[in-house]
């Protein structure tokens, strides 16, 4: 038995006549036949037999039919995939934290691509953890992770054992975020005490797997506010921050452009003495791609032009 007796018998089941599945199968109606009675014999059971109605199947006949279209089904599948590789497509995926210079400069990277092949392009905004999971199981080939400086060692042991090479982007303290409109919109540096009575906006995944959940939260939010909103999308949560008054967000540097889109303004606060790294990650001995190339350099232009 092979592929082809069972495309065979799968036709001979659809048109219920040896004469038109010989036709559909370009080929001769004694070959078929014949293709069919090796295939009933190999098997040792009748897997059709004739009637008034044409051609029908025995109880194996139903059964092998079913087993058959399952099987010609995944091979339909593998060989779509194989030939879909073949095609000159354009592919980038990335998993980053959630910050604005990283998106504003995948948007100016995608801007760039082509649109004369076929392109695939995949931004992922994650954790730690699940972006350096997306190298070592995904069909990823970069990752920035971010952590506090004090989980350094921690992270760099586990790039180490993971067998990942890694470059760091940016070095950087978090600055508040709030409306040009907000009360303390007008100071140049804010101080802890200025924050008591505002609402925080915030995002605090896990992300330094030795912790606690609660502990990797608390390491995360500030303590200088005890209103907090949790909102876990960069659109939601500048659009708070636009319109809901006294609100703040602790964030890495953001763009001038996204500053005047939103109508914002980010200040830097002496509370905030915690010190991150984001960092670019990607498998050691890894040859960065065009793509990759070109994204790197949009990220290093948005970088250049933002204030840490």
């Amino acid at each position: 038995m092979n592929i082809m007796h069972l495309k065979y018998a799968v036709e001979v089941e659809k048109t219920r006549s040896i004469s038109k599945a010989a036709q559909n199968l370009l080929m001769g109606q004694p070959n078929l036949s014949r293709a069919i009675k090796d295939l009933e014999e190999s098997l040792g059971v009748t897997l059709f037999k004739r009637t008034s109605r044409g051609i029908l199947l025995t109880p194996q006949g139903e059964e092998f039919i079913q087993h058959a279209k399952k099987i010609l089904a995944q091979i339909d599948k593998v060989e779509a995939l194989f030939k879909d590789r073949k095609i000159d497509r354009q592919g980038f995926a990335i998993s980053v934290p959630r910050a604005s210079y990283i998106s504003c400069a995948f948007t100016e990277f995608a801007k760039g691509i082509g649109s004369n092949k076929p392109v695939e392009l995949i931004y992922n905004e994650t954790n730690s953890m699940s972006a350096i999971e997306n190298i070592l199981e995904e069909d990823y080939n970069l990752a920035v992770i971010r952590y506090q400086k004090q989980f350094e060692q921690y992270f760099k042991a586990l790039l180490h054992e993971k067998g990942l090479d890694s470059e760091v982007i940016l070095e950087f303290s978090y600055l508040v975020l709030m409306s040009k409109r907000h009360p303390l919109a007008g100071k140049d540096e804010l101080k802890p005490s200025d924050l008591r009575e505002c609402i925080e906006i915030a995002h605090a995944d896990p992300i330094v797997s030795s912790m606690s959940p609660i502990d990797a939260k608390k390491a995360e939010l500030s303590d200088l506010s005890d209103k907090h909103i949790f909102a876990f999308e960069r659109e939601t949560q500048f659009d708070l921050l636009s319109n809901v008054p006294n609100t703040f967000m602790w964030v890495s540097p953001v763009p001038q452009r996204l500053l005047e889109q939103y109508g914002l303004v980010q200040k830097k606060c002496g509370a905030n003495r915690k010190k991150y790294k984001d960092v670019l990650v990607y498998k050691k001995g890894y040859h960065f791609s065009e793509m990759d190339k070109k994204f790197i350099s949009c990220l290093n232009d948005i970088k250049s032009r933002i204030t840490t």
